[in-house]
């Protein structure tokens, strides 16, 4: 059963130790409603309560001055909160914010703030690891570990919040560590958990997910009405190529993908890593703009890290350029992205994959795409 699912009506008070940051607001409020009611608090509680989750966290119950102490001492036992450890952060030449924080049982994930003028984009994980060994991907070379939980997930939005108010993230960007669609039953409660006005309130259009294409999960993310952005990690125009670059192209061919997003209602993003003379002719190019065309997607190109892919090389600035001009020529709309964070290790799961030993493959089904 998924963390985030609501409490059967006959139970009126949750198990000992409800993650209550894993529910979405809604689930929530029933949940504080009914364990409220049981002990014969006043109604007007939940809100106050509810609000403290998200919208003005406390890193525990005990900072909820507001409210008696014998409840903050209950709600502690009842409703413990789920908090993130800072093990690492490093702040780049650039603005650009690393962290790596670790979760209860010792595993680590990585956050990304990227600050942009008035926006402030966080990059979050949504699994320890990787099991789908994308071959220019620091995360997909330590193996995968778990899937996190929603709280998890969302965590590392509420951290920040928690240090300090004024770094809430103006966007959200599942573009850390792990395939966000592998892990959908607590991606799809964090999504609402960081959308609604009742949790984090960022707006839909602010919240983007990036995957390599599950096609299962991608009709689900498609079903919701929340305007949620789509970004597909591409990375080749041709099946063949991919294929050599993420094996994931085995299970999920290019044109399947290319065919689910079709049916989305929204402007589809590929983020595309220009990799030297691997998927960066002028021929791949062409492809690319050919495969973008029906969809009218919007093309990232992005360099490839140093550091992130040991044997890969970057494609030359000339190079990077010539690709992007080419793609315009079709009439494609291709923004050059710039790497940020060059001085901190900022690669998607560079600074785990330094600080600590390869994980091993737990799940099968995870790893499994042949």
């Amino acid at each position: 059963m998924p963390p985030h699912n609501t409490p059967s009506p006959e139970d009126s008070s949750p198990a000992p130790g409800l993650d209550i940051l894993s529910l979405t607001p809604a689930d929530a409020r029933v949940a504080l409603a009914e364990w409220l009611k049981a002990r014969g608090e006043p109604a007007y509680r939940t809100g106050q309560i509810l609000g403290r989750l998200w919208q003005r966290p406390v890193g525990s119950w005990d900072q909820a001055t507001e409210l008696p102490t014998a409840l903050r001492r209950d709600l502690a036992q009842a409703f413990p909160l789920m908090r993130l450890e800072e093990a690492t952060r490093q702040l780049s030449s650039d603005g650009t914010e690393k962290v790596l924080w670790t979760l209860a049982d010792g595993e680590s994930i990585e956050s990304v703030l990227i600050p942009e003028g008035t926006r402030r984009t966080l990059c979050v994980s949504s699994q320890v690891g990787c099991a789908l060994g994308c071959v220019f991907c620091a995360t997909g070379r330590m193996g995968f570990g778990r899937d996190l939980t929603a709280s998890e997930i969302a965590a590392q939005v509420r951290e920040l919040v928690l240090r300090d108010p004024a770094l809430k993230p103006t966007n959200v960007v599942f573009m850390g560590m792990g395939e966000p669609l592998l892990n959908w039953d607590a991606v799809d409660a964090a999504l609402t958990i960081l959308n609604d006005p009742d949790g984090l309130g960022i707006g839909a259009r602010h919240i983007t997910v990036s995957t390599v294409g599950i096609l299962p999960a991608l009709a689900k993310l498609a079903a919701r009405r929340e305007q949620f952005g789509l970004a597909v990690s591409l990375h080749a125009p041709v099946s063949a190529l991919r294929r050599t670059l993420m094996p994931i192209e085995k299970k999920y061919r290019l044109a399947a993908v290319l065919e689910a997003l079709a049916a989305f209602k929204r402007r589809v993003t590929f983020e595309y890593v220009l990799l030297g003379d691997l998927n960066d002719r002028p021929e791949d190019a062409d492809e690319l703009a050919r495969v973008a065309a029906p969809l009218g997607a919007l093309v990232n190109l992005l360099p490839l890290h140093p550091g992130g892919a040991p044997g890969l090389t970057p494609s030359a600035p000339a190079a990077m350029r010539a690709f992007l001009r080419r793609l315009r020529g079709h009439g494609t709309s291709a923004v050059l992205r710039r790497s940020r964070g060059l001085d901190i290790a900022a690669a998607c799961g560079q600074l785990r994959v330094e600080r600590q030993p390869r994980l091993k493959v737990r799940s099968q089904e995870h790893a499994h795409v042949e």
